[in-house]
């Protein structure tokens, strides 16, 4: 199903609070930071504290509230645990709210400038 474009809900669905929920959970820095380092891979928890910059038991609580709200998933290899993006939607909400992001602040938002070259950027940052 390619629901990417697709919305069939109205303003009074059920699913309107759960979508703000959504947001007010990738309103924190740090989650939004987990969201995207998440998006083409793998991590563990320690690896995640290295990129976002913060405590590993600081990651592992944000951590927690991403695996409630079902935006990521996590498997165990022994004592490490690795966690996943659970699906599509989690990566796509943090880009967009990046390339939002960039209308805020710029003229000309770089992922205007060319649709291709952003698109790797956000992939590979």
């Amino acid at each position: 199903m390619h629901a990417d474009n697709e919305c069939t809900f109205t303003s009074d669905s059920h699913l309107v609070q759960v979508a703000a929920e959504m947001f007010a959970i990738l309103s924190d820095p740090t989650r939004l930071q987990i969201i995207l380092a998440l998006r083409d891979d793998e991590l563990s928890v320690n690896h995640l504290a290295d990129i976002v910059d913060k405590s590993p038991a600081s990651v592992s609580q944000h951590l927690a509230r991403l695996r409630l709200s079902k935006m990521v998933a996590a498997r165990q290899d022994g004592t490490r645990v690795f966690y996943r993006l659970a699906n599509e939607h989690a990566r796509r909400l943090a880009i967009d709210a990046i390339f939002q992001a960039e209308h805020s602040v710029e003229a000309r938002p770089a992922h205007h400038h060319d649709s291709h070259l952003s698109r790797s950027r956000m992939s590979t940052s």
